[in-house]
């Protein structure tokens, strides 16, 4: 008697972002045939840093990318709050917490790393998703391109601006939070930036972020400032250095040292959205900025996003043909939750930074107790909780 193996789960993964294609590579280390598609010619970040915290650090190992994160990330050694003249508010650790893990890395350098682990094959650039459509046994996306791809499962992580988000969800617009950033990287060694350091410079209505990425060898700043103005969400909108330096002049000497080194910079407008009452839909399921947009004031979004792929894959690992659409509905009990609060989490700490009046004393008490405050969020293992869950598949 010959015993025939089945066939493979197929899953199709819309968006190469540092969401899809994180979900992709963790898809594949458990057999699962899945293909990556981005609508862009190339899988491409800008030139923008992201922090990598406890859970998010905690997942890229559980991926066996500990190595990789050492090389190319720079780890922070010395994180501290400051006022906009300089003076010390709070370090966001010390003491018995020193051994708190965070590290700055170059988006492309993280996205990279996740790309770098899939066979050429998996990817499909070029390729826009305009239509979908399921029914009890696959489900379908079509591409601008006239290409179709069946699978048995599709996840959308096509961004805040999710074309698949509409499949499941009413339309839900995102909100504006009322301010902008301007970020960028300049050259650690051109403003003798301390290694290891991380600042957070705050002021009325903005602050200013920076901490090192590449292992050291440029830093990432991101200026935030309040405005009236609405621009679309957009990581690459060309922004005017000499703005950004005028929304900062008479700050720290540092704060102006960055500003006049930055040559280019992005102007990126700060949007989230309220949680969504559901992800999934039968075959079809939401990941990172698609189902949880969050301001980046905890600097959770890719660390999410991460997250949810983790999930995702724990529990597909489990599941067929017939089971998969549940197995999507425990990953949406898994996570959406967690993140909803992770979303509010990250409103009530810009608010906090950019406080113009009121007791900005308690404010700052409040700052002191950020590693406290935040140990739900870090001290999370998304694997554990989803492998725990999936053994009842």
């Amino acid at each position: 008697m010959v015993t025939v193996s089945p066939s493979p789960l197929r899953v199709a993964v819309v968006g190469g972002g540092i969401g899809g294609a994180a979900a992709a590579y963790a898809l594949s280390r458990h057999g699962i045939d899945v293909g990556l598609y981005e609508q862009a010619p190339a899988l491409t970040e800008v030139g923008a840093g992201v922090a990598l915290q406890p859970n998010g650090i905690r997942m890229l190992r559980h991926l066996g990318l500990g190595t990789e994160l050492m090389r190319f990330g720079a780890r922070w050694r010395d994180p501290q709050i400051r006022r906009a003249d300089g003076s010390l508010i709070a370090v966001m650790w010390a003491g018995e917490a020193a051994e708190i893990e965070f590290y700055g890395l170059h988006r492309a350098d993280l996205l990279s790393m996740f790309v770098a682990r899939l066979p050429a094959a998996t990817i499909a650039t070029d390729h826009q998703c305009v239509a979908f459509e399921q029914d009890e046994r696959e489900a379908t996306i079509t591409f601008a391109n006239g290409r179709r791809v069946t699978a048995d499962v599709i996840v959308a992580a096509d961004g805040i601006h999710s074309k698949l988000q509409a499949f499941v969800v009413p339309p839900s617009a995102p909100l504006p939070s009322g301010s902008i950033a301007y970020r960028g990287l300049v050259a650690a060694a051109s403003v003798a930036w301390p290694p290891g350091a991380m600042r957070n410079w705050l002021g009325p209505g903005k602050h200013f972020l920076v901490y090192p990425v590449r292992a050291g060898e440029l830093i990432n700043y991101v200026g935030f400032v309040s405005t009236d103005e609405l621009m679309q969400e957009s990581w690459s909108a060309a922004g005017d250095p000499v703005v950004l330096a005028r929304a900062f002049i008479g700050w720290d000497p540092m704060v102006e040292a960055i500003t006049a080194r930055a040559t280019a910079t992005f102007r990126w407008g700060l949007y989230d959205r309220e949680p969504l009452p559901n992800w999934t839909r039968g075959r079809l399921t939401l990941l990172g900025d698609a189902a949880h947009p969050m301001l980046p004031h905890v600097g959770q979004g890719a660390n999410q996003a991460i997250e949810d792929a983790v999930a995702l894959a724990t529990v597909l690992q489990r599941a067929d043909r017939t089971t998969a659409p549940r197995a999507l509905c425990l990953y949406q009990a898994l996570r959406r939750e967690r993140t909803a609060r992770v979303q509010l989490s990250a409103r009530v700490n810009g608010a906090r930074y950019d406080a113009a009046g009121g007791d900005l004393g308690a404010r700052d008490r409040q700052l002191r107790q950020q590693a406290q405050e935040r140990a739900w969020i870090w001290n999370y293992d998304a694997w554990r909780e989803a492998a725990a869950a999936a053994a009842a598949l």
